[in-house]
């Protein structure tokens, strides 16, 4: 599986696209605007878009996914039901944060924890991790070991709770019970900023490091 990052919108959000190799079949993760640029990197790599994932109802990451669904024709397939308030909120949050209009809608599939995704010959097992919002899921391809976290962690720090029903307990108690276990060589990208590793998180990230009291 590749990953190829694209960051998008002014606040520089880390749109995927996740290419099976066998197949050249794609799902493209958090496309939260500036389509053309994600429309560009798909033509350049030559992959047919299968579905589109969506760890949360934030603007930034999920504002493109419904025009992008349509372009395509392909199903949107999560966060989980308790993100609906948010995704329904998109009009508002794109007004609020200067962003294009963003229409609310339906997914085609809400996602629990336990439940799977797939496009093309991969896999990618969800995780719900609410703190940031309430209904954040989390998509890791155990194979690969890579895993896509949105605003759950980022390398150095974790995300905002300050939001309407994030938790800061709820958002530590995530990272600690659904993706330390996971193992230190998971290598995730963040919805914001570089990519790093569990295992260096693990060690040196001051909200969430081992040793580090909740």
């Amino acid at each position: 599986m590749k990953v190829f990052v694209i960051p998008v919108t002014p606040f520089q959000q880390n749109c995927s696209l996740l290419v099976c190799e066998a197949t050249q079949r794609a799902a493209i993760v958090d496309p939260g605007g500036d389509l053309d640029l994600i429309e560009r990197a798909v033509a350049e790599n030559g992959v047919t878009v299968e579905k589109i994932l969506l760890t949360h109802g934030h603007v930034d990451h999920c504002a493109g996914a419904k025009a992008l669904a349509t372009h395509y024709g392909v199903p949107i397939e999560g966060p989980h039901p308790d993100e609906r308030f948010w995704i329904e909120q998109l009009p508002e949050q794109s007004k609020r944060f200067g962003f294009p209009a963003a229409q609310a809608f339906e997914p085609d599939r809400w996602l629990a924890d336990g439940d799977t995704v797939t496009f093309g010959e991969e896999t990618l097992d969800v995780y719900h991790c609410p703190g940031h919002t309430p209904g954040h899921v989390v998509f890791v391809s155990a194979k690969h070991r890579v895993a896509l976290v949105g605003d759950v962690l980022f390398a150095g720090s974790i995300g905002r709770t300050d939001f309407p029903r994030g938790n800061h307990a709820d958002l530590i108690h995530s990272i600690r019970t659904k993706l330390w276990p996971l193992g230190d060589d998971i290598t995730f990208v963040p919805g914001h900023g570089p990519t790093s590793t569990f295992g260096a998180e693990r060690r040196t990230n001051p909200y969430v490091a081992d040793g580090v009291s909740a």
